[in-house]
């Protein structure tokens, strides 16, 4: 479950902490912690929990979510664009060849969280991800650890969902050792419910058990 952090003026003002799905204007009901601004209500319609199995576009959630730590998901959701931009589309053939330059130059972006060891963990970890492809794509390697399929939990209110598993735990050991950076057991766990790999969103909600 993303992190709200401190709450906007377009999040609902209730906490997230014990929460329930919520009703929308548009009849729907949603995991709470989407709020009401539109870009994150579209994000947990069309994103959160879909299974995705494309090698690069994972690449780019686990960085995202390195860059996340500490912040909301909102921020660098709104970031996100400009993240693309300053970070070569998030091509890890680029980003493995990133030097003293351009993290410098990195560091005068406002568009980006600046960050001086994300940034150089960014570069680390496309470097770790070029090393996985040479042996299997790393899609395959990461769904493998489910099996190839979504862990489909029930949870009914959000303390329901835990921050890291076994499993998470488990695989931020292995990341690790390959040489991703900034991918612990939380940040790995928020990974996994992103791409699917873990449908959490919350029984009621119009996404349950959706696209698997």
């Amino acid at each position: 479950m993303p992190k709200t952090g401190k709450k906007t003026g377009h999040e609902n003002p209730i906490s997230w902490r014990d929460a329930d799905v919520i009703s929308h204007g548009d009849g729907m009901a949603r995991c709470p912690w989407c709020g009401l601004d539109p870009l994150y209500v579209a994000y947990h319609d069309e994103e959160w929990g879909r299974p995705e199995r494309c090698s690069r576009a994972l690449f780019e959630k686990l960085v995202l979510d390195g860059f996340q730590a500490g912040l909301s998901w909102i921020t660098i959701l709104r970031k996100r664009e400009a993240f693309r931009a300053a970070f070569a589309g998030f091509r890890p053939e680029q980003i493995a060849r990133f030097d003293e330059r351009q993290f410098s130059a990195l560091m005068q972006n406002e568009g980006i969280v600046r960050n001086r060891a994300k940034i150089e963990g960014a570069a680390a970890s496309a470097r770790a991800w070029l090393a996985l492809e040479e042996q299997r794509s790393f899609s395959a390697y990461l769904w493998d650890f489910v099996d190839g399929r979504p862990i489909v939990n029930h949870p009914r209110r959000t303390s329901d969902i835990p921050a890291r598993t076994a499993l998470s735990e488990r695989i931020a050991k292995d990341l690790k050792a390959r040489g991703f950076k900034f991918c612990g057991p939380t940040i790995v766990y928020a990974f996994m419910q992103a791409v699917g790999m873990v449908d959490d969103h919350l029984v009621g909600c119009c996404r349950h058990g959706g696209d698997r």
